[in-house]
């Protein structure tokens, strides 16, 4: 048995679920901090048994001693966190509780958010190193969180790891615009017709591959505070919807695009986090197309998804 204690927050969202899935098939002790209870995402993934392993704890990350006292309740030995409703505060207590308890590293989500538009790059696939120019405010908190992790390792030693997602696609991705591929995989697998709100080249990335890439860095000894982006399949959306055709034949002219183009730039690179990581979780698009749509299929027949689309 690891002797291995993880602690996740944010575990209730798509990127935390499929984090959380790995973690209990290999038997390691995890805990969830979330200030949620829809636990709807875990229960797509997991088998009810598997969800009863986990030990949650219902809080409010923004409680600075509540996050400590949690972390040293479960005797956290691996952090990754997740969670993104209260992006500034919760990341600056994570790295508080990581310091009190002498945790030496923490693992995060930050997003391609923190860049500007594609214009503003020379290269099509971006380094991790190019300069940032978010354009909302959640590209605002993320940056912020990335000078809270620099700031920590430069006054504590605190080490973090920082991984940039972009088009994140597969089971439980089913909030904001870019879930919209995802929702069109549902849609197939439902033999319902539907139009993926934005079209063009972006890096779409299998969640099963990011939620392992975040376990992978959260056991990878590290010095610093660094940033990666991650690069996935690079490809224009017409490559996806192939994939869908390809997975689910009866799609065929059923999946179409919208007119818009996302703003910002068509990929990133990756190069650096394989220099730290060495070879990274990669399933081909066509691959992660196919798996998502077979489970959307067991999911429908198993109950635990509607046979279709139900109006919001």
């Amino acid at each position: 048995m690891s002797d291995e204690r993880f602690f996740l927050t944010g575990a209730l969202g798509c990127i935390g679920a499929w984090t959380a899935r790995n973690l209990v098939r290999e038997g390691v002790d995890l805990t969830i901090f979330d200030l949620g209870s829809n636990r709807s995402r875990l229960d797509l993934l997991m088998e009810p048994d598997e969800v009863a392993r986990i030990h949650f704890i219902q809080a409010d990350i923004t409680d600075t001693d509540r996050v400590r006292a949690a972390m040293e309740e479960r005797g956290a030995t691996h952090i990754i966190h997740l969670a993104a409703a209260v992006n500034v505060v919760g990341t600056v207590n994570v790295f508080e509780a990581a310091k009190k308890l002498g945790i030496q590293q923490v693992v995060y989500a930050s997003s391609i958010a923190v860049y500007g538009y594609a214009d503003e790059y020379a290269e099509e696939q971006v380094g991790n190193d190019a300069h940032l120019h978010p354009l909302n405010h959640y590209g605002v908190y993320k940056q912020a969180n990335e000078g809270t992790a620099r700031i920590y390792w430069q006054d504590d030693g605190i080490a973090s790891i920082a991984l940039r997602p972009y088009t994140i696609y597969g089971s439980t991705r089913d909030q904001g615009m870019t879930s919209t591929p995802t929702k069109a995989m549902l849609a197939a697998a439902r033999g319902e017709s539907y139009q993926i709100s934005f079209r063009g080249v972006n890096g779409f990335q299998y969640a099963d591959d990011v939620a392992r890439t975040f376990i992978q860095a959260a056991r990878t000894p590290f010095q610093g505070a660094g940033v990666y982006n991650l690069a996935g399949s690079i490809v224009d959306m017409s490559a996806v919807v192939a994939a869908i055709e390809a997975a689910e034949p009866s799609a065929a002219g059923r999946i179409t695009t919208a007119e818009t183009v996302l703003p910002f730039p068509l990929g990133f690179d990756d190069s650096e986090l394989r220099k730290i990581l060495g070879d990274i979780p990669f399933t081909p698009l066509e691959e992660g197309v196919a798996a998502t749509i077979s489970h959307f299929k067991t999911a429908i027949a198993a109950g635990k998804l509607p046979k279709e689309t139900v109006s919001e």
